[in-house]
């Protein structure tokens, strides 16, 4: 029978992947013409070569994380989404006054987000991973 730490640290991959899953199932891939326009729009550069790259880190990554295979290179994937991800569209230092306390609310919680993330990466994916040692 697994233990209450098993448990926990399965249930905290799929909490802290999951997040990633719903942002391409509800957003990237069902509004995809309208994210390559707001990718281009806040300056981010080759949108139609970027997005497909990103919903393919964001795919894998998370597929990875959750499992707990290969979960280092998982996570590695989702950090080299989040970091231009967070600095294009949650630039709160170019923000009006109405916008930059929202912005800077997601900008945090991204850096939380990777923060989780390469804690994950230094540690190891935990109990009740495919590849627990990775």
């Amino acid at each position: 029978m697994p233990s209450i730490g098993t448990g926990l640290a399965i249930l905290g991959r799929v909490c802290l992947g999951s997040v990633f899953v719903f942002s391409v199932l509800a957003s990237k891939i069902p509004h995809y013409s309208e994210v390559l326009t707001k990718m281009a729009e806040v300056g981010m550069p080759l949108p139609a070569l970027l997005l497909p790259g990103a919903i393919v880190l964001l795919v894998f990554g998370s597929l990875s994380l959750i499992l707990g295979y290969r979960a280092r290179i998982g996570t590695l994937l989702l950090v080299m989404f989040m970091l231009p991800a967070t600095y294009y569209f949650h630039a709160f230092w170019n923000a009006g006054p109405a916008e930059f306390m929202p912005q800077i609310i997601h900008f945090m919680k991204n850096v939380s987000l990777v923060g989780a993330l390469l804690f994950v990466m230094a540690v190891g994916p935990g109990p009740g991973a495919l590849d627990p040692a990775k």
